[in-house]
């Protein structure tokens, strides 16, 4: 079988000795919608910046392949690291727009790494690229938006504009670092929303790292669990029961499951796990 995804032994080392990755094995199928869950300092980020190629992992051990391109083996990116991102959209949790530019400018940049370097340098595009950015736009709710500058859009709106971005480069994997982190629980439901629905109608591998568990439950049928840079949990995510989530996380579980969930729940409409905690 081959896999959108794949990572075998991945290891990253940071200052004195402390290990954000230790001996990470991942696979992610073509069309999966994953969540990476975890506190603070698990590995999340770290994680889904290896598997864009954007950091190398410790020498000697560890490889990552994404769309069937080597990312990085043994501490070395690949020579082709730059032509294996053109398939790898990211979402960043500070979205990542150049607030001066137009929204459609910041879409189109998407498609920059297939576009001529005169092009590029000029931010010309054609007509029907621009159109390609107009429809992509209107496939996440802000087509309305295009010619404002990306500063006057709402946090919401700007990380959906940067979820359209990932649709004109044509993504066949869509990473997506805390992309509901900064956003009020609305702002939050659309992006999920969002990359829901482009899971399901473009068949497009979503990898998206998340605090909060009741999004994690609602949106991602299957859940990787990270503590301390390992792997301590990788399955459906309705089996990952409040009494699991204890034993896997400890006294972190406070930060996953605040205490004030019931008076704030995560999302509308969703009743807060830590409730289902209490009835267990």
């Amino acid at each position: 079988m081959t896999y959108a995804i794949e990572v075998q032994g991945l290891t990253k080392t940071f200052h004195a000795g402390a290990k954000a990755l230790d001996g990470v094995d991942l696979q992610v199928a073509d069309g999966e919608m994953v969540a990476l869950l975890g506190a603070s300092g698990s590995g999340k980020s770290t994680l889904l910046r290896h598997l864009a190629g954007f950091v190398a992992g410790d020498s000697g051990a560890g490889s990552v392949t994404v769309n069937g391109h080597l990312i990085q083996r043994n501490g070395r990116l690949s020579r082709n690291v730059r032509g294996a991102r053109a398939g790898i959209g990211f979402v960043f949790q500070q979205f990542n727009l150049v607030g001066r530019l137009p929204v459609i400018t910041n879409v189109l940049t998407g498609m920059l790494p297939r576009v001529p370097l005169w092009r590029s340098l000029t931010r010309w595009f054609l007509r029907d690229e621009v159109r390609q950015g107009l429809d992509a736009l209107a496939q996440v709710g802000i087509d309305d938006y295009a010619f404002q500058r990306a500063s006057t859009l709402s946090g919401g709106q700007q990380q959906r504009a940067a979820i359209a971005r990932t649709l004109v480069q044509n993504a066949r994997v869509i990473l997506a670092d805390e992309p509901i982190a900064s956003l009020d629980p609305e702002s939050s439901r659309r992006v999920m929303d969002t990359l829901a629905q482009i899971n399901r109608t473009r068949k497009v591998a979503v990898v998206v790292s998340l605090h909060q568990v009741d999004v994690a439950l609602r949106y991602c049928p299957r859940v990787v669990a990270l503590r301390h840079g390992k792997v301590v949990y990788d399955g459906p995510s309705a089996a990952l029961t409040p009494a699991m989530l204890r034993d896997l996380y400890g006294s972190e579980l406070s930060e996953l499951l605040p205490e004030y969930a019931p008076q704030t729940p995560a999302m509308p409409g969703m009743a807060p796990l830590s409730r289902l905690a209490q009835a267990a």
